[in-house]
């Protein structure tokens, strides 16, 4: 039987009408893909991640796309739209567990991880596990103790560039975050988010042994120490021992013999602030602690305890 050569055998695409002559052209009607092409240099790519690679590999260094809104470049007109979303406002990619929206498909994959609690990248050192590559990437600077982030007022030292921004508003006072209650303007959002508690009076974290609620969890950390008798700050002259940094800050006045607050009326100084409040009554007359059983009123809630047990005795 006589062979027939490729341009004499006719090829047929299953679902197409059209009969083509070589090989090479069946190839291209059964991939009928569009190609992706790189504006710069002129070279196709079946897959958009592969012109994406390229770009980066290729042209990194050349940003012909830039925002007409504040002039940021970028190397890839996707790019470019993705950026602009963040001027428009727009987020097309949206949790369906929570509704939260996102202006990448990156980032809505991400979150899906606060509700999943899939933690992939791990620290070899500690097994400490992370959502995102860039938090593992933050916390080994934790072992290695690199700082690259430095401030230029103070010389303070940062591992996170997030970190250092937000120190810099200690030294020019930038306030952004402003409750919308009261007014009141805070440096961090979650300080923000720490103070409306005080008007919702949500206490999110709770004490498993005795039930007492807190607004933050660093004082239910602090109150465990009731419960686990865990004195952690030590005076370094007479050794002793505290809960709290603060009542360790208090008591060093002991030694030093500081008396930062002063009263108002007669000048007569103390080592805390509770003690001038104290102190203050004997001016006003102030009686704010109440005896229950018999009514009697003290200044101080000292004086009521040892009051109420004239009744119990």
């Amino acid at each position: 039987m006589q062979k027939k050569t490729v341009e004499e055998t006719s090829f047929s695409s299953e679902g197409c009408e059209s009969t083509l002559s070589d090989e090479c052209s069946l190839t291209k009607d059964i991939h009928n893909k569009e190609l992706h092409s790189c504006t710069l240099c002129g070279s196709s790519f079946s897959q958009n991640s592969q012109l994406e690679t390229h770009m980066h590999k290729s042209h990194k260094s050349i940003k012909p796309y830039p925002c007409k809104v504040c002039g940021a470049a970028f190397s890839q007109n996707g790019h470019l739209k993705t950026h602009m979303r963040i001027h428009s406002g727009e987020k097309p990619y949206s949790c369906k567990v929570c509704g939260s929206a996102f202006i990448q498909n990156g980032h809505l994959k991400t979150h899906m991880r606060t509700h999943t609690g899939e933690k992939p990248y791990s620290c070899k050192v500690c097994s400490s596990a992370f959502v995102q590559r860039a938090q593992l990437k933050i916390h080994m600077r934790v072992h290695t103790r690199e700082k690259p982030y430095s401030c230029k007022v103070c010389g303070s030292a940062f591992a996170d560039d997030c970190i250092l921004k937000k120190h810099m508003r200690t030294h020019t006072g930038e306030k952004p975050y402003t409750c919308s209650i009261c007014g009141s303007a805070f440096s961090l959002n979650s300080t923000l988010t720490t103070h409306m508690r005080r008007h919702t009076g949500e206490k999110p974290y709770s004490c498993t042994i005795c039930g007492a609620a807190f607004i933050q969890h660093a004082h239910l950390k602090m109150h465990m120490r009731v419960h686990t008798g865990e004195k952690p700050y030590s005076c370094n002259v007479c050794g002793s021992n505290f809960s709290q940094h603060a009542h360790l800050k208090i008591h060093m006045r002991t030694h030093t013999g500081e008396k930062p607050f002063s009263c108002a009326v007669c000048g007569t100084s103390f080592a805390n602030s509770s003690t001038l409040q104290n102190h203050v009554r004997t001016h006003t007359g102030e009686k704010p602690y109440s005896c229950a059983v018999c009514g009697s009123a003290f200044s101080q809630y000292t004086q009521l305890d040892i009051h109420i047990r004239t009744h119990v005795e």
